[in-house]
């Protein structure tokens, strides 16, 4: 123990002695030490994103689409070519499959620009096409007024439910149930706002949206158009039944051969959960990858700075052995320095990662977590490069004869 803790003294004396030396040769190891902590902790904000807003149906609900849900690279033109799902398809499912509690149509379009006599939003909204059922299939509830009923769903009536930035944008420090908004040019009653949500990992806000019923959406953009289907279960011991049967019902409507790949996705909120979590492995071994590249360049620099010491302190280390020194006591000496060398590196990386993690939480306001194992495993990569290069220095040191050492100026 007493060793230890000379070989420590040795090596804090060392790295004192020099320290703007010291610290241009960790800047790799603080380098990548930091991008591992900025990456998890964005990777656990994003995780944390997605948990609450992929999961944006409701219980015991599952989605049918014409497109796949995913990240990276996917073929449109491929799935562009699969057959539309219609209204039609979810009267059938109602009809048909017993296990199923509601179906909601949903069909979106992006990029809208709505105005009252005195204000209008950037030309960034959405609009929702859908029924009265979508409050149970979506989980969303109406925080002011309420949503539209089945006679105004049947009738296309103009009215609509309004998202929280849409009513700030338009309608600030005012109440907006009640009054009229335009969309393209025709006037909509509003009569509800939606609740807070947020926006979806950080980027698309949920609350820049608008709920018009979809028989008036068809009028606005077209009825021949492909749309979602949000399907709840009567309850959550039939789910998987209710998946089932309308997988059944939608193959024999769309005539597909028992050969044949569905060509319609299915979506629960934990499919799209495990979607992310691909996503984000992938993430994660790049920011490792990354990580290792950074913190062999700071090996790099260990290795040479260790060197130095060894060449600049031949006649000590001499001097040393002739007087009793053992070559594991020098041995230790200089791997003792090496690891407090790049362990010091990776202190230095990790406060510089909680540095930008702290500037995205202020100034993009997005949610980053750094997880305790993410800052374990940086120390802990760090140290094991600092050991790794700083042997053959050690070794070489713990070597070196006495006699022709103490010779050395």
């Amino acid at each position: 123990m007493r060793a230890f803790l000379d070989n420590l003294r040795l090596a804090l004396g060392t790295f004192l002695g020099n320290p703007l030396r010291s610290l241009l040769t960790l800047l790799g190891i603080v380098i990548g030490v930091a991008t591992v902590i900025t990456m998890m902790a964005l990777i656990e904000g994003l995780r944390e994103q997605v948990n609450k807003n992929l999961g944006s149906l409701g219980a015991h609900t599952f989605e049918v689409t014409k497109w796949p849900t995913g990240f990276g690279r996917i073929n449109w033109a491929k799935y562009a070519k699969r057959k539309d799902i219609y209204g039609e398809d979810v009267k059938a499912i109602l009809e048909a499959c017993p296990s199923v509690g509601a179906a909601t149509p949903t069909d979106m379009e992006w990029g809208k620009k709505l105005a009252t006599a005195f204000r209008e939003t950037h030309p960034s909204v959405s609009i929702l096409g859908t029924e009265p059922t979508y409050l149970a299939t979506s989980g969303v509830t109406v925080t002011n007024g309420r949503f539209f009923n089945e006679t105004e769903s049947l009738d296309g009536r103009p009215v609509m439910v309004i998202g929280v930035d849409v009513a700030d944008a338009l309608f600030p420090g005012m109440d907006p149930v009640g009054s009229d908004v335009r969309l393209k040019g025709r006037p909509y009653r509003v009569i509800g706002v939606l609740q807070k949500r947020g926006s979806v990992m950080g980027m698309a806000s949920q609350d820049n949206q608008v709920a018009i019923p979809m028989r008036s959406f068809q009028q606005l953009y077209g009825k021949h158009r492909s749309v979602e289907i949000d399907i709840q279960a009567r309850d959550g011991a039939v789910f998987q039944k209710a998946q089932d049967e309308v997988v059944n019902l939608l193959r024999r409507r769309r005539e597909l051969t028992p050969q044949e790949a569905n060509d319609f996705e299915v979506h629960t909120n934990e499919s799209m959960t495990a979607s992310f979590n691909e996503l984000s492995q992938v993430i994660a071994l790049a920011g490792v990858g990354v990580c290792l590249l950074s913190l062999v360049v700071g090996g790099i620099g260990i290795l040479n700075i260790m060197l130095m010491s060894v060449t600049e302190r031949t006649r000590e280390i001499g001097i040393r052995k002739a007087l009793g020194a053992r070559r594991r006591r020098i041995l230790g000496q200089f791997a003792t320095e090496a690891v407090l060398l790049s362990l010091f590196g990776g202190l230095l990386g990790v406060g510089l990662g909680f540095g930008f993690v702290f500037l995205g939480k202020w100034v993009l306001l997005f949610p980053m977590n750094v997880p305790a194992w993410a800052v374990a495993l940086s120390l802990g990569m760090s140290c094991g490069v600092g050991l790794l290069f700083g042997i053959y220095p050690a070794s070489r040191a713990a070597k070196l004869d006495p006699v022709e050492a103490m010779r050395t100026e």
